[in-house]
């Protein structure tokens, strides 16, 4: 059983996780409720995710043996994370299905291979242009202009490795403050608000999207995510038809989270542009667990295991309100708030940026 469209799991089978956080401990509570087993396999002894399923491996990604092992326990293997290294799903790839895709890592890890590719669609993004170094920056600056924003072309998440310039900016101390020698500068786009679209595809083409969600974010770290958005329908299905191509032109397994600028138009109709893709469950979406009839973590575990897609309803309009490091310890102040739910990680200690956990306020709907 080596192709996707191979994969057709029944209760009982297993699940194999890459990455052992947040994301990894909700898909694992998703599979349970379906019958299906999950094994986790992360470095981190420390874990969320350990502490809901039956089974771990804790070894690093590239210990092959540990990696054989867990394939040979596992019917499927998945990810929580985008930045798995492509030699360890190699390894898995050759034993057991990965997915998604391993194949489609290597155009979401790299930021200007993605953009090249969102581009080759004909879906709009801001105006990029590869860096190396700090004179292909300065002409880079003189084509797109300033402000703009210079990004890592690898491993960077939640604002991290990427920084505005502005006029008057040392540009030598800006590039070497980025630590690297591959980087992508974008233009700056004045977007009206940031909104996501998660996205679940089967095998066999299916495509089912949540809500547009919007999203608000404080020191480059999402912290409010609300659904519906509150954009006009005309842009929410446009934004909902850029992920299904998106998803489709990947033939991807699972769930996405396609990220997305809204943005005026000059003298005519708002647009979308196109900023990221996460090839995985997305915080943004984390708001379907409470606030629509199928997560989309159940989504994803659907996908994978082969199994029909659900069509998404939700109940009502949501709210998401992450708890990012001391934010955790108001959670008993949120168990009284009426029609919250609090959803906690299991982390340790509270750390500034790191986030320890969310919380779900649905206001339901309106009948008649």
């Amino acid at each position: 059983m080596t192709a996707s469209n191979a994969v057709k799991l029944k209760p009982g089978d297993t699940i194999g996780i890459l990455g052992g956080g947040q994301l990894g401990r909700m898909l694992a509570m998703a599979a349970a409720r379906l019958g299906l087993r999950c094994q986790v396999f992360s470095p981190d002894p420390d874990s969320p995710a350990f502490d809901v399923v039956q089974n771990a491996t804790c070894a690093e990604y590239a210990d092959v043996e540990a990696l054989e092992l867990f394939a040979n326990d596992v019917d499927v293997v998945t990810y929580e994370f985008e930045n798995v290294p492509a030699a360890t799903a190699m390894v898995l790839a050759a034993r057991r299905p990965v997915l998604p895709a391993y194949k489609i890592l290597e155009t979401t890890q790299d930021r200007l291979i993605e953009k090249d590719f969102i581009s080759k669609l004909g879906i709009g993004t801001a105006d990029y242009a590869d860096v190396s170094s700090v004179g292909t920056l300065r002409t880079a600056i003189d084509r797109i202009g300033l402000p703009a924003v210079i990004k890592t072309r690898r491993f960077g998440y939640d604002g991290k490795g990427q920084a505005i310039i502005r006029e008057g900016d040392d540009l030598e101390q800006v590039w070497e403050d980025l630590g690297t020698k591959s980087a992508i500068l974008e233009a700056f786009v004045p977007f009206e608000r940031e909104i996501s679209v998660i996205a679940a595809r089967s095998a066999s083409g299916e495509v089912e999207c949540f809500d547009v969600t919007e999203n608000e974010h404080r020191d480059h770290i999402l912290k409010i995510s609300r659904a519906p958005a509150a954009i006009p329908d005309e842009l929410a299905i446009q934004a909902r038809a850029i992920a299904e191509k998106i998803a489709s032109a990947l033939d991807y397994v699972g769930v996405l989270a396609v990220e997305m600028f809204a943005v005026p138009g000059n003298g005519s109709k708002a647009t979308v542009l196109v900023n990221e893709i996460a090839p995985r469950v997305h915080n943004s979406g984390h708001w379907t667990l409470d606030g629509a009839s199928i997560s989309q973590f159940e989504q994803h575990i659907r996908a994978i295991a082969g199994w029909p897609l659900g069509k998404p309803v939700r109940h009502g309009d949501v709210v998401m309100t992450n708890l990012i490091g001391d934010d955790i310890l108001s959670y008993e102040q949120w168990l009284a708030v009426p029609g919250a739910t609090v959803h906690l990680y299991g982390k340790g200690t509270p750390r500034p940026g790191r986030k320890m956990g969310h919380v779900t306020e649905v206001t339901p709907a309106r009948k008649g």
